[in-house]
Formats: structure tokens, C-alpha cells, sequence
């Protein structure tokens, strides 16, 4: 079953960011992931929001999430998304194998 991280980041050192995000998808090719949302303004419909971007990854399986948050590709780039921003992270299952399938959800 399908799984999806959703990353809300706070800023706090730009261009270390940057740095992340231009290696990111070098790094997570490998391991099947498909980013689906990266927004640094999204619209907030309900409620306060106080951080500057949401992410939303897609991964086949958790096994496949974990081997990429694992890597030492990753480990290697993500020292700089750590230094670039506070990050609230969450792991998400999904109801189906893809995000394009259409499926009932959960009971």
C-alpha cells in the first residue's frame, strides 16, 4: 500500500535549503518516491498557518520510504534541509498503491 510523507517547513537559513532542494530528486529517484506538492504559498482555507512551504511525497510502500530516508544519499543532503528549516514531518498511509488509483476509503 501506498504511502505519503506531508512535510510543513518553517525557514530559517535559505540557502542551505536550496542546496537540499537541488539534489532532492537526484537523491529520491532511485527509490520510486514521486513528489506530488511542493508549495511555498500555499492558500490557507481554515485556521492559522505560520510555516513557509508544505511537501507531499508519494512512496510505492513504507519499505521504500524508509530505504530512501535511510540512504546515505539522503542522510548526506538532508543535513542541509535540517540546517535550512524547522520541519514538522508526518508519515501517511495511503488507501491505494498509487495516487492516480481511485479506491473507497478505509472503514
Amino acid at each position: 500500500m501506498g504511502c505519503y510523507v506531508l512535510a510543513q517547513l518553517k525557514f530559517r537559513d535559505l540557502a542551505a535549503y536550496r542546496r537540499y532542494q537541488a539534489e532532492f530528486f537526484e537523491v529520491m529517484r532511485p527509490f520510486k518516491g514521486r513528489l506530488l506538492v511542493a508549495d511555498e504559498a500555499p492558500c490557507v482555507l481554515e485556521g492559522k498557518w505560520a510555516q513557509d512551504k508544505i511537501v507531499l511525497i508519494w512512496f510505492p510502500d513504507e519499505g521504500s520510504f524508509r530505504e530512501w530516508e535511510s540512504s546515505q544519499a539522503y542522510q548526506r543532503i538532508a543535513r542541509d534541509r535540517i540546517a535550512g528549516a524547522e520541519t514538522v514531518s508526518l508519515l501517511l498511509r495511503g488507501f491505494a498503491d498509487s495516487p492516480d488509483a481511485s479506491v473507497a476509503p478505509r472503514q
